[in-house]
């Protein structure tokens, strides 16, 4: 799904949302640039696979949260953790690097990818900003819409 598709898609899923059109961002530090609508809401998203397997995992945080992926391999019981690289990623959820958005799971056609989202999502506001599959803009819609999106897809989500 490119940008377009993914607003139809959630309009056509019933999901209301909010549009910021911005110059491509390619990580935290871009968007610190930005003056955007709910920075409450900025998150930062990190494509993941275990160690000598096919199990990849996307990990969504507080833009301005460290992850620890040692923490969190011992907390879920995975092998190691590391970063997937472009091709995976473009091969997977048909992403490019600085793109990575958990609506991406939404190209995921093995439904085997897992989301890891930060339980911060579900405070109040319970708002989640994301980009729709393209890095020029980012989507602000209720958490509880994106996760029941991704969980409606097959795909499963964990809080963390």
């Amino acid at each position: 799904m490119d940008k377009q598709q993914t607003y139809d898609y959630l309009k056509e899923h019933g999901v209301e949302f909010e549009i910021t059109e911005h110059p491509a961002v390619w990580n935290m530090d871009d968007v610190a640039q930005l003056v955007m609508p709910h920075p409450e809401a900025d998150a930062k998203n990190l494509f993941v696979r275990e160690d000598k397997t096919q199990n990849y995992h996307m990990i969504t945080v507080k833009g301005d949260k460290r992850v620890d992926l040692k923490a969190l391999r011992k907390s879920e019981g995975l092998r190691a953790l590391k970063f997937a690289s472009a091709e995976e990623l473009a091969e997977k959820l048909d992403l490019y690097a600085g793109a990575v958005t958990p609506l991406g799971l939404l190209n995921d056609k093995s439904r085997q990818i897992t989301l890891y989202l930060d339980s911060y999502f579900l405070d109040p506001p319970a708002l989640i900003g994301a980009h729709p599959n393209d890095n020029t803009a980012t989507v602000w819609l209720k958490t509880e819409d994106l996760v029941r999106l991704i969980q409606e897809h097959g795909n499963p989500v964990k809080f963390i």
